[in-house]
């Protein structure tokens, strides 16, 4: 409540003061040109300004012109041209603002600033921009942002971390050219998009529920002053996705309005969210708080008259609406339509010159029979196009009728037509349409037929439908398509499977029922029935050669197999016993011995077979005469007369030789138990196969 008695103080003492002195009178800038702004074109923000100063400070560092009012990222611009060798500009994007400077960086005259002013050109990049566009003008070094609406500045303050509470107490602390400063209170859709959206940056606002929870008030400024002091419930909002959430009552509570950070997520830049006094303590957080937005004016009636520091113009963006006649057939007139924005609707029948037709916001045209274009414009170089649509009666020109096929089955029917699309009936009249399109592909038909065609080009016909009809004979009855395997270097015989026909085989050109083939393919036969139906069948065969399977190796880990082809294919089954077959190559739990691997193709065309060899070796065993791994042996090595296991250290010294009359270790020599460590094999079945080489582990 500070804040509120500190406002009424100012205000009751402002009532006396009936203007205030300064020691160097503020400038005055005055400007016309209130214009009409033509799509695709440049046009100078003012038609005349003028710059009345005292003649004790005749210059100033810097003139802000910013698009206060309708500014649209991305699209509107402001640049200064010519040539002005005192002056320098930069466009500032995120703000809608030109900053004019010294390019000394001292100050300049005012005179030079009113010609830099003259030669500030407003564009706008979309081909068909809408709205109005206010431009206002302030003079001097401060950045503040001017709404001609309520002649009310708006300026952000920088300051990291600092909480509302100190926030309201230093806007209060703020003047500028004796307009009391506060907390801004944003409360039109103009006011947020200037000091919020194109503000520099996010900083707290004049927003509280702090007093009743859930119960949004302007607190600060003369909203703020309102009611008793309780302040003015905030009508207009802008609040962020799911913002405000009310977050409780007490330390924490988020009772206070910050404009929202650039980034946040789920930020709309521009909007409000709702925080706690404190913000979020994080400086990386995006609730961090970055400053604050101070308002000057309205804290007194008329208080912002007096001060003429800033001017605004206004620019009407002419926009012209044209409404699309709706289409005839064959021929007729059209009233078209148009309206604009701004000055009066001018019809011509050409794009740039050609005949001036009238004005006003519609035109009727004469009987035409082909599609014309009307432009239209209201000043602006730029002509809009009309289009008067006359669509062509169409015809049908051609059909495929009569169509006949053999059996049960669709029919392709064609139709052409001069111009349109073509719609299909299955009635002579009325019905529906059963397909759209040259081409229609009719449902299953067992007896004759007939479809209608009739030509429609955007909804325009001649009210004729063409007939096609359908003939069905009976074809012969074969199989549509057969594959049959071929075994390598072998023949095999195909059967159009139908006899007393006539027949032609592709492509090599038989006449037989039957025919004998040796190489694979895809073989075709033509089944005719005899006059007078004539009626052709066709009947693919596919030979398929498989090859012969070849045993690349076979892979022994333990009691697990697995055998790899020198090619495999999916007709492949494998086989460790020769009788029983799978199509997966790896086999687990092989018993240990000479093996054989078998593979095959499944229609017994050719087959291969190799010996492998399955022996165990432990990897560990653990001679403590507990009854268990007492021995190390190699399963299996009693099968092999000249086999032999030789053990050694990790050193390489010779511990034992196994073989088929010595066939386990006690992990001792010479009587001597050996400590537990690794030891090395190798295993050697006889003189034709490969040695096994390994190692295993002796726990003690």
């Amino acid at each position: 409540m500070k804040g509120y008695v500190f406002f009424k103080i100012v205000l009751v003492l402002l009532i006396f003061i009936p203007k205030t002195i300064y020691a160097i009178d503020p400038p005055v800038i005055t400007a016309t040109g209130n214009q009409t702004y033509c799509p695709g074109t440049s046009l100078n923000i003012v038609e005349t300004v003028s710059i009345t100063f005292d003649p004790a400070e005749p210059t100033t560092d810097a003139v802000y012109i910013q698009i206060s009012s309708g500014y649209v990222f991305g699209q509107d611009n402001l640049e200064l041209i010519g040539i002005h060798p005192t002056v320098l500009s930069t466009w500032i994007p995120s703000e809608g603002k030109l900053k004019l400077f010294s390019s000394t960086g001292g100050k300049i005259p005012y005179a030079d600033f009113e010609t830099a002013i003259r030669d500030v050109l407003f564009s706008n990049s979309s081909t068909s921009p809408s709205g109005n566009r206010t431009f206002s003008i302030s003079l001097g070094s401060g950045q503040l942002s001017y709404l001609p609406r309520n002649k009310h500045f708006y300026e952000y303050v920088s300051s990291i971390g600092i909480t509302w509470t100190d926030a309201n107490a230093a806007a209060e602390t703020r003047t500028y050219y004796g307009l009391q400063g506060y907390l801004a209170t944003l409360t039109a859709s103009d006011e947020a998009q200037l000091a919020g959206a194109q503000a520099p940056g996010a900083g707290w606002i004049g927003g509280s529920d702090a007093a009743v929870e859930g119960t949004w008030k302007w607190v600060t400024g003369p909203e703020g002053l309102a009611n008793g002091g309780t302040g003015t419930v905030m009508t207009f909002t802008n609040w962020n996705n799911g913002e405000p959430n009310d977050y409780g009552a007490g330390v924490g509570s988020e009772n206070y309005a910050h404009i929202t950070t650039p980034g946040m997520p789920n930020g709309i830049k521009g909007s409000w969210n709702d925080l706690p006094n404190t913000g979020d303590a994080d400086p990386n957080s995006p609730y961090h708080p970055q400053g604050y937005i101070v308002e000057y004016g309205g804290m007194i009636p008329g208080d912002v008259d007096n001060i003429q520091i800033s001017a605004s113009t206004t620019m009407t963006i002419s926009q012209v609406t044209t409404t699309t006649p709706i289409p005839v057939c064959g021929s007729g007139t059209f009233t078209l339509q148009a309206i604009s924005t701004t000055g009066t609707i001018n019809w011509y029948d050409d794009i740039t010159t050609g005949t001036f037709l009238g004005t006003g916001d519609s035109y009727t045209t004469p009987s035409i029979n082909t599609t014309t274009t009307y432009y239209v414009d209201n000043g602006c170089p730029n002509r809009t196009p009309i289009i008067a649509t006359v669509n062509t009666i169409p015809n049908i020109t051609s059909t495929n009728t009569p169509v006949s096929r053999c059996g049960a089955g669709t029919v392709t029917l064609q139709a052409s037509s001069d111009i349109g699309i073509i719609n299909w009936y299955d009635s002579a009249t009325g019905g529906s349409i059963v397909a759209t399109g040259t081409s229609f592909i009719t449902p299953n038909l067992t007896a004759d037929s007939t479809y209608y065609a009739e030509a429609f080009n955007n909804g325009c016909s001649n009210g004729t439908r063409t007939s096609v009809d359908i003939k069905v004979y009976t074809p012969p009855v074969v199989t549509a398509q057969e594959e049959i395997t071929l075994c390598k270097s072998r023949a095999v015989e195909l059967d159009a499977g139908l006899s007393g026909m006539l027949y032609l085989w592709s492509p090599n050109g038989e006449i037989t029922q039957k025919i004998t083939v040796s190489t694979s393919g895809i073989y075709t036969v033509d089944v005719t029935s005899p006059a007078p139906e004539n009626c052709s069948k066709t009947k693919k065969i596919t030979v398929v050669e498989h090859n012969i399977p070849e045993i690349d190796r076979v892979d022994v880990n333990e009691t697990t197999v697995v055998i790899y082809l020198k090619q495999d294919e999916t007709y492949f089954e494998f086989s460790v016993d020769g009788i029983n077959y799978q199509s997966s190559n790896v086999f687990f739990n092989v018993p240990s011995g000479l093996q054989m691997a078998y593979v095959r193709e499944i229609n017994f065309c050719s087959s291969d077979s190799q010996t492998f060899i399955v022996l165990i070796t432990p990897k560990f065993f653990t001679p403590n005469g507990d009854g268990f791994n007492d021995f190390w042996e190699v399963k299996g090595l009693i099968n092999y007369p000249q086999a032999q296991v030789t053990i050694f250290d990790r050193y390489g010294k010779l511990i034992s030789v196994l073989n088929a009359t010595k066939l386990t270790w006690d992990g001792t020599l010479n009587k001597y138990p050996l400590s537990a460590d690794d030891y090395w094999y190798v295993l050697k079945i006889d003189d034709t196969k490969p040695e096994k080489r390994g190692h295993f582990s002796l726990k003690r």
